[in-house]
């Protein structure tokens, strides 16, 4: 009998953690709102904001490039700078494509240098 107490205690505990956990995630995410921009049914851009209350803040953009087969070719990333009052680069992501394959390298915005540099640990290239 007193086993069984200590299970549904352990269980009720178990499910009482997985609820804050995902009410916890829910929230954070709930504080961001998504405006997507689309030309011709594809997704150019997105700005993500913050919500402070009844206030929505700049928050990050994504910008991005296709080829002609409408496969994405860069996906540019930038943080809202508050005290400049303007979007700064942080990351670009540019795709290659073969017959065979998808390579993916990723580059850092250096901004004394005013200009991405590759992070050559992060290239992925993968199997259609």
């Amino acid at each position: 009998m007193k086993t069984m107490s200590i299970m549904k205690t352990l269980l009720v505990t178990a499910v009482i953690m997985i609820s804050n956990v995902t009410i916890s995630a829910r929230t954070a995410e709930s504080n961001l709102v998504y405006n997507a921009e689309e030309v011709n049914g594809v997704k150019v851009a997105e700005t993500v904001y913050k919500r402070n209350g009844d206030m929505l803040t700049n928050y990050m953009k994504y910008n991005y490039k296709y080829d002609d087969n409408q496969q994405m070719t860069e996906n540019l990333s930038q943080k809202w700078n508050e005290d400049e009052k303007a979007w700064e680069n942080d990351l670009c992501i540019r795709y290659t494509y073969d017959s065979k394959s998808i390579t993916t390298k990723y580059y850092k915005w250096i901004p004394k240098k005013h200009t991405f540099v590759l992070i050559p640990s992060m290239t992925v290239t993968m199997d259609k």
